[in-house]
């Protein structure tokens, strides 16, 4: 018979497992993030209202959502959806993101005809894009938040014809912006700032 694996913790590793205070205060700063993701949800439902004539009748069917998880490559996140349109012939969704260790983030994601819709938009656009620190997906997939080289890449790192051929190359299309959370005070006007400007890119005139 084989004895068992002896399981050890390190110094530092029982010194945190014998301590309550840094999983409480994680806690109340997921809490935090859901009340500064509350505070700024009036701001983008002003926003959508002024514009509501201009924009897709998709955007205004399903209701804000604010939720959590605690396995995003490890790591906790909270994620605000407005508007948050799925299925599988269209979507039209904006994510404001919270990572935990990494950043605040907003991201247009856009499938089907929304993204037929907006394609001419954003090569109108390129230039402003370029300008404005905005980031293209350039993954295969759809579902991932990182700003990894493999998921995104900064648009005025690219040119109008590379621009255009990821665009058309994958089934959707995902435009983000990010901030530090070292940039925290500064998280409700960024994310209100970007939730506008991704609404511009949406406006139909």
């Amino acid at each position: 018979m084989t004895e068992n694996t002896k399981i050890t913790l390190s110094a530092k590793e029982l010194e945190l497992v014998c301590n309550t205070g840094w999983i409480l205060t994680k806690h109340e700063i997921i809490q935090k993030v859901y009340q500064l993701f509350g505070t700024v949800l009036p701001n983008i439902e002003s926003i959508l209202k002024t514009e509501q004539q201009n924009l897709p009748e998709d955007i205004f069917i399903n209701p804000a959502k604010i939720s959590k998880g605690e396995n995003y490559h490890q790591l906790p996140y909270v994620m605000l959806d407005y508007p948050r349109y799925f299925t599988k012939e269209a979507s039209i969704a904006i994510r404001t993101f919270f990572w935990w260790g990494n950043f605040f983030s907003v991201t247009l994601q856009l499938s089907g005809k929304h993204k037929n819709e907006v394609i001419p938009r954003l090569l109108n656009n390129f230039n402003y894009l370029q300008q404005n620190n905005f980031w293209l997906c350039v993954n295969e997939s759809e579902w991932e938040h990182h700003f990894d080289a493999s998921n995104f890449k900064l648009v005025k790192e690219l040119t109008k014809e590379e621009f255009t051929t990821i665009l058309l190359r994958e089934p959707f299309i995902k435009m983000a912006k990010k901030i530090s959370l070292q940039q925290w005070q500064d998280a409700p006007a960024f994310i209100t700032q970007s939730f506008e400007e991704m609404i511009r890119l949406l406006k139909k005139y």
